[in-house]
């Protein structure tokens, strides 16, 4: 990848939308004491970037190899869906394979966006399931596999995200600090090419969810690692291996420059952004942001920060679970198990014990753990963290018995 090949795509991609805004945010300049900008690529025609490795994976394809050729991904996200968009611009057909268990909500965005020259088919309950009937579809037809990160032409449409980053900057403006996420490495590994030479590779934070560390693990073994388990709540970022050619452009980063930030943490930005500035962002498009609030501030005051936030296709329906998530890493909420006398006015002095601040969210009688006791699953929500320390000294005034799960993932899932 050349940087004028970089500009080039960029240029192309113009005929099918206009470059994505470069926007100085106040709010969050404000809160760190720096200019931060954010590249909202949550503001493309499909809501993310995915769009650019598919416009230029399928323009070179077609330039080399002509029109008649079936192009086939494997996605339930946006890849699918910047697919479907350029198979509708090329007018080429295209044949997306994804779970059975994709929600219908993206199932009919991907149609939508694809329109006649898209045909979708639900193949298996995961994503590697979906991959490999999609390989097969290829070896079996002869048709031209779009790959979502690990291929030298996808690589080169995410890089024009900091090509568009170089152009829109004000003149005398260079960033400190270029902040992006990092799932199968496409975009990070193209953006740091483009922009490594001119910034220099220190000026780069790469970020990735907590329960799906693919990049940083790799790092630290030297070489690409396959993680033996992933958490799929941030679906966009959620990749098990890093791409190959991927790894091989970002091995020369320490791990050190690579940040994993918890999923619950994910949600507070989700939820601040949503309330704060109206900005809707899918859990992938929140990690540059939820990175920026890990960092130390005294390491980002009075510097030029770049974010870039990648998607915002959140679908509501999973508001409640991320609002829960957000509540309970910021310490506004806990649960707990209460060991309950069996006596009349034993909940009243319960009660008694909560602040004017704490409130009640979930009340539920488990069985009895003893003939004269009683367990209680309990959720408390409050103004402040603070009022928890209080709340658990007056537990332990009165002798209550009492376990704190919040924290306790198999018992959060089993019960909460």
């Amino acid at each position: 990848m050349t940087n004028a090949a970089v500009d080039d795509a960029m240029l192309a991609m113009r005929e099918i939308f206009p470059e994505t805004p470069l926007q100085l945010n106040e709010h969050l300049s404000r809160r760190f004491g720096a200019d931060i900008w954010l590249k909202r690529e949550d503001l493309s025609p499909v809501r993310s970037y995915k769009i650019r490795g598919a416009f230029n994976f399928l323009r070179k394809a077609i330039a080399t190899a002509g029109s008649g050729r079936v192009f086939v991904c494997a996605s339930a996200g946006n890849h699918a869906q910047g697919f479907a968009f350029v198979c509708r611009h090329f007018e080429v057909h295209g044949v997306v394979f994804m779970p059975v268990t994709t929600p219908q909500q993206k199932i009919d965005k991907t149609r939508m966006f694809g329109g006649e020259f898209i045909t979708i088919r639900l193949v298996g309950d995961i994503f590697d399931q979906c991959y490999a009937a999609a390989r097969t579809y290829v070896e079996e037809t002869g048709g031209m596999l779009v790959p979502p990160f690990d291929h030298a032409d996808i690589i080169e449409g995410q890089a024009t995200v900091a090509a568009e980053i170089a152009a829109q900057l004000p003149e005398g403006v260079t960033p400190d600090l270029v902040i992006m996420p990092v799932g199968g490495g496409g975009l990070s590994s193209g953006m740091t090419g483009y922009l490594g030479p001119r910034l220099g590779d220190d000026a780069f934070l790469m970020v990735e969810p907590q329960g799906a560390p693919s990049l940083k693990q790799s790092l630290i073994a030297g070489h690409a690692v396959t993680l033996a388990k992933v958490d799929n709540f941030v679906d966009g970022a959620a990749v098990a291996r890093i791409g190959e050619l991927n790894f091989a452009a970002l091995s020369r980063f320490p791990e050190s420059q690579v940040m994993a930030v918890p999923e619950n943490a994910i949600c507070v930005t989700i939820t601040e952004m949503l309330n704060i500035e109206g900005v809707v962002l899918e859990p992938a498009g929140a990690l540059s942001l939820t990175a920026l609030a890990s960092l130390d501030p005294a390491a980002v005051r009075g510097k030029t920060v770049v974010a870039v936030v990648s998607g915002g296709n959140f679908d509501f329906e999973r508001l409640p679970d991320v609002k829960e998530r957000a509540m309970r890493f910021a310490g506004l909420k806990k649960y707990f198990i209460l060991r309950l006398a069996q006596r009349p006015g034993a909940l009243r002095d319960f009660l008694n014990l909560l602040g004017d601040e704490d409130d009640i969210a979930r009340f539920e009688y488990l069985k009895k753990s003893a003939r004269n006791f009683g367990s209680i699953l309990i959720g408390i929500e409050t103004a402040r963290p603070e009022n928890f320390a209080a709340l658990l000294q007056r537990f332990e005034t009165a002798g209550l018995g009492y376990e704190d799960i919040t924290d306790n993932e198999i018992l959060a899932n089993l019960i909460i």
